[in-house]
């Protein structure tokens, strides 16, 4: 093979259905990391795949400075969603991409440069994002990064409050971490920051790339505590399954977001999907079923599991087991044992973050899987 990804498996997925994804023997398999959360409402949903394909018949693509229906319907159906006042939409490709709008957005409306992000924060791959990421592993290759970064501990308020400052041009958290290991923060660690970065006429960013479209039991995690930025990310489960960022800002960022731009934004077939998807979530309050089989979910798994693992956390259907010793042996028993796929949060942490149409019967089977292999 000459094509080249990060940390390739040995499973090769041909075919998707709901829940379950199938190798090119036939073999099916639970799908509970949903490709890092991206298709929500299962593989091959009807609804958004007839909508892409009826879009696919008219128009695959105009650039973004000509107006489109599917573009403007989507623009009108995330602005609609959002918490207000929230109400603007630029449309990307990816999750990076939206983190890096958001940053570029914010020092342009402010004028100011630093940025405060989280230890063990991860917010993308490109040189913005990567730079407002933790972990030395991702960035070290690509070093010298953006400057003007600043870590502060997370889910600490004191030292959110006492790090933004005047030069503050923006905070960017996620609600709850990912990659940092299923870490939901506190209602008052969010309030911090908004009270702070109001003070300081800076932005505050919610990454929301993860945790968005319903996954912790309401559309937006945000609307969980009612703290409200200024600006939120969004990509991954948007579309479900097809490339498709987001920033949502308020209109004092909007009016001053500079000349930001990008050739492939709201593409019309990938505006159709996400509308369809977004609108699917929404009608069918899959947020609300999110978090009752979440909820049943963490609840078996600490009854079951007990002492051999030192904590079960998570909203809704974001999952994390912390585990005594590495993850990563459980995950492949989990594949090669037992046909389910989950995947690592950092070096000890399993992760379930299942399409958002799981049933009760297969957050059983896993929970039983998972016995079986750490118990």
């Amino acid at each position: 093979m000459t094509g080249f990804v990060f940390n390739e498996k040995p499973i090769q997925i041909e075919e998707g259905d709901g829940a379950y994804l199938y190798d090119d023997s036939g073999t099916e398999y639970l799908d509970m990391g949903a490709s890092y959360a991206c298709v929500p409402l299962g593989h091959r949903h009807d609804a958004v795949d007839a909508a892409a394909k009826a879009q696919i018949d008219k128009l695959t693509y105009v650039q973004a400075s000509y107006p489109n229906s599917a573009r403007t319907e989507l623009y009108e159906t995330l602005a609609e969603s959002a918490p207000d006042p929230i109400g603007k939409v630029w449309l990307c490709n990816s999750g990076t991409e939206a983190n890096e709008a958001a940053l570029k957005f914010a020092r342009s409306a402010t004028g100011n440069s630093k940025i405060i992000a989280a230890m063990q924060s991860f917010h993308g791959r490109t040189m913005g994002s990567l730079a407002a990421t933790w972990k030395s592993k991702y960035k070290k290759p690509y070093e010298p990064l953006a400057g003007d970064f600043e870590f502060v501990p997370y889910d600490d308020p004191e030292a959110m409050a006492e790090a933004v400052d005047d030069e503050t041009a923006a905070v960017i958290v996620e609600p709850v971490q990912g990659e940092g290991g299923i870490n939901p923060a506190s209602a008052e660690y969010l309030e911090a920051a908004r009270e702070a970065t109001e003070e300081a006429g800076a932005a505050l960013i919610f990454d929301e790339v993860q945790t968005g479209m319903g996954r912790t039991g309401s559309l937006w995690a945000c609307e969980q505590t009612g703290v409200v930025p200024d600006m939120i990310t969004s990509a991954k489960g948007l579309a479900n399954g097809f490339p498709m960022g987001a920033t949502l800002c308020r209109d004092w960022i909007a009016e001053e977001y500079g000349s930001h731009a990008s050739t492939f934004s709201g593409g019309p077939v990938v505006s159709a999907a996400a509308n369809a998807t977004v609108q699917t979530i929404v009608e069918e309050d899959v947020p609300a079923h999110a978090e009752s089989v979440g909820n049943y979910l963490q609840e078996r798994l600490e009854a079951e599991l007990g002492d051999d693992v030192r904590e079960v956390r998570g909203e809704g259907l974001m999952v994390g087991v912390e585990v005594k010793r590495g993850a990563m042996r459980y995950l492949k028993q989990l594949a090669m044992s037992h046909q389910i796929l989950a995947l690592p949060a950092g070096r000890t942490v399993v992760r379930l973050l299942p399409p958002l149409t799981v049933t009760q019967d297969q957050a059983d089977e896993v929970v039983e899987a998972l016995v079986e292999v750490i118990g």
